[in-house]
């Protein structure tokens, strides 16, 4: 714990950023979250102003407090809508940050964050003993998602359904890649995710066969672990920082041009909160992320615009797909038309736009764990409008976001299926 003069201090700069904040409400009409429960301590408004009397609310009712902050999907939604330019998702990761750093992090949180994620060694046996044992709980659905359920666990994880563990995740399949850079070609490393390297391995194996076809040399180290959103989400600096430190060690080995992730988070992290957290570790590991996040770049904003990926002429009786814009690429990254130009790329699918395609589907990492039925409530909004466009196909740019349209889809029988861009462009290549 921090003592109190360092909180103070910390809480008299947060004052300093939200000293912008007109009370105008424009947050309120683009939060999810206040969309679903219409309580004014939801929306961004709400919170900044507990933040502006934080000390006070600390000393009353500290839990209470962090489990207002904790109701947020950390979309940006607000900070993207808000007229005076607020940084408010800075404000928001510092006030957690604050928060976990008076009442102390969680032993479970503690284990996760600074043991098993810093470790990927440690990191990767538990998951494949996961992976290994999960039959013993999980069922299959029988929906058109591929999803899994635990009624078992339904007490502890909600009822949730989502995709099984990978019978061997990515870096098992492939080990450690480092493929010679081509004559005037380029290198590239895959920082694949979490969620790519344990989950959706046909996803991220769609992405090595798409830089493949186009000739880019791969650098994929087998010991990446997680990128620290998770962490640094939960308050907890010292675990985000040990697993960039992790990841930070595993890509210094190789020279490359761009460092490439199909999940908008990763890439958020590695451009944004990679240099600006590095500034708590030293100067050589700042100098280290300031170059990698000038590298850093979505996949399809890759393909697009270095590659040359472009739209294609369309088939006939092509399959109609829809699209929903991940809040992390579209309002961190400002990606938008790149996704659908990979999506046009592939002749087979005719894309049509959904209702507010940009609105979040309610996953928001954690607040989907600690919130599930709320974050439940959120993705039904989405599943409507993907449903409303009449697609037989939903493709995002994010893997959490396809862990929560298969989890909504399914829970309502839908025939949609749920695919990653890339993954849609892959099909098109032989």
């Amino acid at each position: 714990m921090k003592t109190l003069h360092e909180l103070a201090q910390r809480l008299m700069k947060l004052d300093d950023k939200i000293i912008g904040c007109m009370k105008c409400g424009l947050c309120q009409a683009v939060c999810p979250t206040y969309g679903a429960s219409g309580m004014e301590a939801d929306v961004a408004r709400g919170k900044l102003a507990l933040i502006d009397n934080l000390a006070h609310e600390m000393i009353r009712d500290p839990e209470a407090v962090q489990d207002k902050l904790g109701r947020c999907l950390m979309c940006g939604s607000c900070q993207a809508a808000c007229p005076p330019g607020v940084k408010i998702m800075d404000v928001f990761f510092e006030a957690r940050e604050v928060v976990t750093s008076y009442l102390g992090l969680s032993s479970i949180k503690k284990l996760v964050f600074r043991t098993i994620l810093a470790k990927p060694q440690l990191f990767n046996l538990s998951m494949r003993i996961g992976a290994l044992t999960q039959g013993l709980f999980f069922r299959k659905t029988g929906e058109p998602q591929g999803t899994v359920c635990a009624p078992m666990l339904n007490s502890l994880l909600g009822d949730r359904h989502i995709r099984s563990l990978a019978k061997k995740s990515l870096h098992d399949i492939h080990g450690a890649i480092d493929e010679p850079r081509p004559a005037d070609g380029l290198k590239v490393a895959f920082f694949p995710g979490c969620m790519g390297d344990k989950i959706y391995v046909e996803m991220t194996e769609a992405c090595l066969k798409v830089l493949h076809h186009h000739k880019a040399a791969v650098f994929m180290p087998d010991n990446l672990t997680c990128c620290g959103l998770p962490a640094l989400v939960s308050g907890d600096t010292e675990g985000m920082l040990s697993q960039m430190q992790a990841n930070l060690t595993a890509l210094s080995k190789v020279d490359f041009d761009y460092i490439l992730t199909p999940c908008a988070s990763c890439t958020t992290t590695i451009k944004e909160y990679w240099p600006r957290y590095a500034e708590r570790a030293s100067a050589a590991v700042k100098s280290q992320t300031d170059a990698l996040a000038a590298k850093a770049m979505d996949i399809n904003v890759f393909l697009v615009q270095k590659l040359k990926v472009a739209a294609a002429e369309k088939a006939s009786g092509a399959k109609t797909v829809t699209y929903h814009d991940s809040c992390h690429l579209k309002k961190s990254l400002g990606v938008t038309a790149e996704p659908r130009t990979l999506i046009a790329a592939n002749p087979q699918y005719a894309l049509k736009e959904m209702a507010e395609a940009d609105r979040c589907c309610g996953c928001g990492g954690s607040f989907n764990l600690f919130h599930y039925e709320f974050s439940r409530k959120i993705g039904q909004r989405k599943r409507d409008n993907v449903v409303a466009s009449g697609a037989q196909v939903v493709a995002s740019g994010c893997p959490a976001c396809m862990m929560q349209l298969e989890d909504v889809l399914s829970h309502n029988n839908d025939p949609v299926q749920v695919k990653h861009t890339v993954e849609l462009y892959a099909e098109s290549l032989r």
